[in-house]
């Protein structure tokens, strides 16, 4: 065993978070050479995965710099970067077979829009499973300083009759996000529609990709934006805009990105991907710890991963938040959580996907008869996820399908077992 190895069980496993206790288990199974017990190997010892430069793809980067998949059996695993979701979606349809990638740090919907073939081209469907919940919580509205003095902030209401102005003079306020039917997106249509703005016929929404946003905004491209960090951040360091509100003051805790994989890659190599689930669980684990956030920071920071300071991205990991317009938040809730206590940001809740295929049907981009358990069902491998746990020695007893009826901050609700009902209390929606 090699010392960087021993180093790295005795700080990833033994001192994990207090919810994660049953690491401790988990180490009795290490077998000599630092190798995890299990039934049997990965089929493979690699894979090509690709990620966008966003805090939340940080577990896959230190699942590669701390060794991790190299002790699960994966040592080939590559990790590279994709310049937007658009050219990860291509990568990801290519295949690594084909000089693509075979799975990636993805926004979640895009597991659901890649296999019905709603973004792809041709409409042709490409099976994507989610492997884990890769982050909870921080992302960003931000917004230009041409409206800081409206008061914009969780509530949107400041900017309905400013954009009712431009739009009737013929030049409609433009507000960029980063995918059709992403998280991104959701995020900001739930925004605009709580203060009566509709997304669809009251702003122009545009793509642009997360680096891009600083930059486009600097130059007056956009009025605001909903992107995850560390870009909002920067912008307010910048001093070109501000944070009108993080998205876990929207929905606290709701999920985010998540490893996602081809689903042929993942059926023909099923312990392959499980191992690749346990290095990244190992990942989110460090990750969360507050003593690792620092170096955390650093290591994603750096040129070779995001290319940004690291001080546009420690604040909000460690939920301090300079929202850019005089206010300062430190000891937030609202940072960005990896595993939680034991384990419940990581876990792939089906609940969750109900929701976000139920906001795509509420504006158009699915179809209101889409069985959405079905797509669950051919999407969601929190039972992989499961076999990892068990595999790390891990408690799971409460895992199961729903994490239960989420609330936003407008009061609204959503029960899994009823989206209807959902849908019919939205007074802005695009499905008749």
């Amino acid at each position: 065993m090699t010392n960087r190895t021993e180093a790295l069980t005795r700080r990833t496993v033994l001192k994990s978070t207090a919810g994660a206790l049953a690491t401790v288990a988990a180490a009795r199974a290490l077998l000599p050479g630092g190798a995890w017990a299990a039934p049997t190997g990965p089929e493979v010892t690699g894979a090509r995965l690709g990620y966008v430069a966003l805090t939340d793809s940080a577990p896959l980067i230190i699942a590669k710099e701390k060794g991790l998949f190299d002790k699960h059996g994966m040592p080939d695993v590559a990790v590279e970067k994709q310049a937007s979701w658009g050219a990860l979606r291509d990568n990801i349809a290519l295949g690594a077979a084909s000089g693509g990638i075979d799975g990636a740090h993805v926004l979640r919907s895009c597991a659901h829009l890649f296999t019905t073939g709603k973004v792809m081209q041709n409409n042709q469907p490409l099976p994507v499973s989610i492997l884990l919940s890769l982050n909870e919580n921080c992302q960003g509205i931000s917004v230009s300083n041409a409206y800081a003095d409206l008061g914009v902030g969780l509530d949107s209401t400041p900017l309905r009759d400013v954009f009712a102005q431009k739009k009737a003079a013929g030049e409609p306020a433009t507000v960029a996000m980063t995918f059709p039917g992403g998280t991104h997106d959701l995020w900001v249509r739930y925004w605009l529609a709580a203060g009566g703005i509709d997304p669809n016929s009251d702003v122009n929404l545009i793509v642009v990709p997360p680096p891009q946003m600083v930059a486009n905004m600097k130059v007056g491209n956009m009025d605001a934006f909903c992107v995850g960090e560390p870009w909002n951040e920067q912008l307010a360091n910048q001093k070109i805009g501000f944070t009108a509100a993080t998205t876990s003051e929207l929905w606290m805790r709701h999920p985010e990105k998540i490893l996602g994989v081809r689903s042929d890659w993942v059926e023909a190599n099923p312990n392959a991907a499980v191992a690749l689930i346990a290095a990244v669980m190992e990942a989110q684990i460090w990750c969360e710890q507050a003593e690792n956030k620092d170096e955390m920071a650093k290591i994603v920071s750096s040129r070779q991963w995001y290319n940004v300071p690291a001080k546009d991205i420690i604040g909000r990991i460690k939920g301090d938040i300079n929202y850019g317009n005089g206010r300062v938040e430190t000891g937030t809730p609202y940072l960005m959580r990896f595993w939680g206590e034991k384990g419940e940001s990581s876990y792939p809740w089906k609940s969750l996907d109900s929701w976000f295929i139920t906001e795509n049907k509420r504006w158009g981009v699915f179809e209101a008869g889409l069985d959405a358990n079905d797509l669950i069902a051919r999407t969601n491998r929190s039972d992989l996820w499961l076999q990892a746990a068990a595999q790390l020695g891990l408690d799971t007893a409460g895992f199961g399908d729903s994490r239960g009826v989420e609330t936003f901050f407008d009061g609204k609700s959503f029960d899994p077992a009823d989206p209807d009902a959902y849908l019919n209390s939205l007074a802005i929606k695009a499905m008749v």
